[in-house]
């Protein structure tokens, strides 16, 4: 069976473990503690980040976007109207633009830095870049969820979904980065109206539904996480 390196934390891996649901892709993920850089694990991945899908071939495919490609072109085109890349170029090109700007730009301004501060410091030893968290790096990222939740607010207020009209992998990487956040209590709801009536749809789909039992050594998450009516 196929075998997803993931972690709960990793807005990328969340991204993955979405498609796989959506899609009913069936394989085993395991929690992979990625800054240990584990010689097994950068024999599949040399840049030691996450997610990493191996197929049943034993294929190693690195990236949350070059999984959810993959995921597309090899069972997502067989899902018809639920297929999660329309079929226009256009909106390609709009799935893939928003896709990108969830898990690269809002992870880098905001679900990155916020993860390794609050959590991963305090699992990793000092030599691993552990420690204390870094409180300039916290304003500096809590202040960059004001500006991206603007702008998914705007999507949300004027289209279906966030790519137009039906559920794609722009949907699935917005809530994955959304849905780290939320476990850390990060997100003001009574301030976006918008991005919470959307959130609240996604998160009742089925394949939400392992995200939300996800939890962490260190650090529960708020109380009202598993609540799909918040």
């Amino acid at each position: 069976m196929p075998l997803l390196y993931h972690h709960p934390v990793s807005a990328s891996s969340r991204f993955v473990r979405l498609a796989i649901g959506e899609i009913s892709f069936e394989c085993d993920c395991v929690e992979e503690p990625f800054w240990q850089r584990r010689a097994e694990f950068l024999k599949l991945n040399p840049a030691g980040s996450l997610p990493v899908l191996v197929a049943n071939n034993g294929y190693a495919l690195a990236g949350a976007h070059v999984i959810g490609e993959y995921l597309d072109e090899v069972h997502g085109v067989l899902k018809r109207d639920k297929r999660l890349m329309p079929e226009d170029p256009y909106s390609r090109a709009e799935t893939r633009r928003l896709t990108e700007w969830f898990l690269d730009k809002f992870d880098h301004d905001v679900t990155v830095p916020l993860v390794r501060e609050r959590v991963l410091k305090l699992q990793m030893p000092a030599d691993q870049g552990g420690g204390s968290p870094d409180s300039k790096i916290l304003r500096a990222a809590r202040a960059n969820i004001r500006q991206h939740m603007k702008y998914l607010s705007w999507l949300a207020a004027t289209r279906p979904w966030l790519a137009g009209d039906k559920l794609t992998y722009a949907d699935l990487a917005a809530a994955a980065a959304i849905s780290v956040l939320d476990y850390l209590g990060e997100i003001e709801w009574s301030e976006y109206a918008y991005v919470k009536s959307w959130y609240q749809r996604f998160k009742s789909r089925p394949a939400f539904r392992p995200l939300l039992s996800d939890r962490l050594r260190t650090l529960a998450p708020v109380a009202h996480y598993a609540d799909l009516d918040f």
